[in-house]
Formats: structure tokens, sequence, C-alpha cells
């Protein structure tokens, strides 16, 4: 699937010449001329990358961003400007949490390859937050087994890392009992006798 650029800027000839430039390229492009019809936009659509002018009228791109962080806070932030003022770009990334910083007139080579870097940047974020919520889903379930179970989960290894289980400590007759009660719980079928 393409990835998605929201493009900001409230000049209409920059926003046709970044449309342009973006012509061939792996993405769908959207078009905003200012931060409110940016967020509108973002309340609708899942943006992977925002790419805003700093200088707009009404919303500044800096405040833009940092909105963004907040409500949508997946997408990867881009700020492009002409006129670099160091308190709009630090805010900006002290608020807006920006990935990238670029100046116009812009490269379009170089846009290229900021778009290309942070579609991979989101795709990792997006990844991350679902490896690690896997792994909460995880550790829930092992606490929750490891109070029903007292030492389910101490692991004893030998020295090549392989696993180690003492079957000793647990009558043969009793293991068989529980690996029906594990069985029948897994499979929701009782066991035959």
């Amino acid at each position: 699937m393409d990835a998605t650029v929201l493009f900001v800027d409230d000049e209409p000839h920059v926003l046709e010449g970044l449309r342009r430039a973006m012509r061939g390229e792996p993405y769908r492009v959207l078009v905003a001329g200012s931060g409110r019809h940016a967020l509108e936009i973002l309340g609708r659509e899942e943006v992977d990358v925002l790419v805003t002018d700093e200088e707009m009228d009404g919303m500044r791109g800096s405040e833009l961003v940092a909105r963004v962080r907040l409500r949508h806070p997946d997408t990867v932030r881009i700020l492009l400007t002409g006129r670099a003022s160091l308190p709009g770009v630090l805010r900006a990334v002290n608020e807006g949490e920006i990935y990238r910083f670029l100046t116009k007139p812009c490269n379009v080579e170089e846009l290229k390859a900021a778009l290309r870097q942070a579609v991979v940047h989101r795709r990792l974020l997006v990844e991350g937050r679902r490896l690690l919520a896997m792994v909460r889903r995880q550790r829930a379930l092992l606490e929750r087994l490891e109070r029903e179970h007292p030492g389910i989960t101490a692991l004893e290894t030998d020295p090549d890392g392989a696993l180690v289980i003492d079957l000793a400590e647990m009558p043969a007759d009793e293991l068989v009992r529980e690996m029906r009660r594990e069985s029948e719980r897994a499979t929701a079928q009782p066991a035959t006798p």
C-alpha cells in the first residue's frame, strides 16, 4: 500500500509544485492550504507523513506539528520553510518533535529522500508499538500463569542454552493427570480416561 503524504502550505503554487514533484513517486498525495484544513484531513484520513510550511497565516507550522504530535503521534512530521526563525524551529523540534527540517527552496531529490526515510521511520514506529503491545500482553499472560501455577515460568538452561526440564520431581501419574488437564483446557474437549 502506498504511503500517504500531506503537504501543508498557504501558497497554492507551492502546493502545486510539491504535487508535481511527487508524480511517479509511490505516495498518495494530499494537500491543505492551512493548518486547520490539515487537521480536518488528519481527522478523517490516516496520514503517514506531514510536510508543513512554518510561515502560514492563521496557524504556524510549528503549532500544527505540535497538535499533530498529540492527536496523531504516528504521523511523521517534517517542517519546510523559507524563512527559518530559530524560535520557530526550536518550537517545532521541542513541541512537535519534528523528524526533519528542510529549507525552501527545497531540492526535490532531498525532499524525496527525506520522505522515503520518513516512511521507513513511521513503519518502524508502528511496528515497534505493535511489538511492545504484544510483549505487554505476553507478560500479563505469563504473570497470570505464574499466579495460577507457581514456578511455571522459572526456566533452567544447560551451558549450551537448552531448556532443562526436571520431570523427576513429579510422579508419572500426577504428570499424566496434569497433562490431561492442560490438554482439556487447550482443546476445550474432555480427554478420555
